[in-house]
């Protein structure tokens, strides 16, 4: 298994669908970087030579953000949000959907499973 950046891209793929196995690489960059490096993108990744693979090594280092520092530089955006207090940072500290999504209704995604509220349904008036 080729190694790029830290991660091992799957051999048994097409170098261009390997690619985006690593973070903040779709389909656009992966082909972009096929092109630079002169790799035929339909070649497989075990098939690349170890000439290859550094290549693209150095082209996704020297002109990409991907993988660590990507997340990284992330992480911080969203902490800069939390920090200045912004509506968004509050959204983001609450676990809530962060851009304008409705949440009477769905959002389970952000707002995780379903919490019951016990004796809702059924109390009775004890006047």
């Amino acid at each position: 298994m080729p190694r790029l950046l830290g991660v091992d891209i799957p051999n048994d793929k097409p170098t261009f669908i390997s690619l985006r196995y690593l973070y903040g690489v779709g389909d656009f960059i992966a082909r972009e970087l096929c092109h630079k490096a002169g790799i035929d993108m339909q070649k497989h990744a075990r098939d690349l030579t170890e000439e290859e693979v550094a290549r693209l090594a150095t082209l996704l280092e020297r002109d990409y953000t991907v993988e660590g520092p990507l997340r990284r530089l992330i992480t911080q955006n969203i902490g800069r949000l939390r920090h200045v207090r912004c509506y968004r940072g509050i959204r983001h500290g609450l676990g809530l959907p962060v851009r304008g999504q409705r949440t009477k209704t769905n959002a389970r995604t952000r707002k995780g499973p379903k919490k019951t509220v016990a004796g809702k349904k059924g109390v009775k008036d004890l006047r």
